[in-house]
């Protein structure tokens, strides 16, 4: 099949979902779901997570699909991206999961080691190397400068910082590339 041919029959589909066609959304699935389910694995790498994430990316799909237009991009591309969604909330609530059962023992280990409060060198080790990152921000061109604070300080993807900062998704990654390729250089030079 074409490509041209599986959008367009991808697209009908879509639309048929929009209208709560219970059977175009079976199609839909039978179309597309090993095409999904192998990115989900790419991002979740656990075939149990990776198929619950297609579960949640079609039902996402049928409440979602009288959102999708044509015009903005290939079919496969919403549902990848509904997909990928999908995986990097999963992986988030994992390490969520994960860091409410490490609380608990970090309280009981902190009642019953030594103190872990950082020693003087410790401190002052961390300040230079804080003045060495402010100084190697600071040469760094004023938009990678805040795509790189709003990326790590806010936790923003790059497609939350392409929304928020009006720009195309290709410029936002690669100013955090270029960006993080400066820092690593500057700060290597000056630890």
């Amino acid at each position: 099949m074409q490509p041209d041919t599986r959008d367009l029959e991808l697209t009908t589909l879509l639309d048929r979902v929009a209208r709560q066609d219970a059977s175009a959304l079976k199609v839909l699935y039978d179309r597309s779901a090993s095409v999904l389910f192998g990115l989900a694995m790419r991002v979740v790498r656990n075939p149990e997570w990776a198929e619950d994430v297609v579960q949640e990316s079609y039902l996402t799909i049928w409440r979602s699909a009288g959102d999708y237009r044509a015009s903005l991009s290939p079919p496969m591309a919403w549902m990848g991206l509904i997909v990928r969604s999908r995986a990097l909330d999963l992986l988030r609530r994992r390490a969520a999961e994960r860091a409410d059962r490490t609380d608990e023992l970090d309280e009981t280990l902190a009642d019953t080691l030594e103190g872990d409060a950082p020693n003087p060198m410790d401190k002052v080790q961390a300040s230079q190397q804080a003045r060495a990152l402010h100084r190697c921000l600071q040469q760094l061109e004023q938009a990678q400068r805040q795509v790189l604070s709003l990326a790590y300080l806010r936790d923003l993807s790059h497609h939350e910082l392409a929304e928020q900062l009006r720009l195309p998704l290709g410029t936002v990654k690669t100013w955090i590339r270029r960006g993080l390729i400066q820092l690593r250089g500057c700060m290597a030079g000056t630890i």
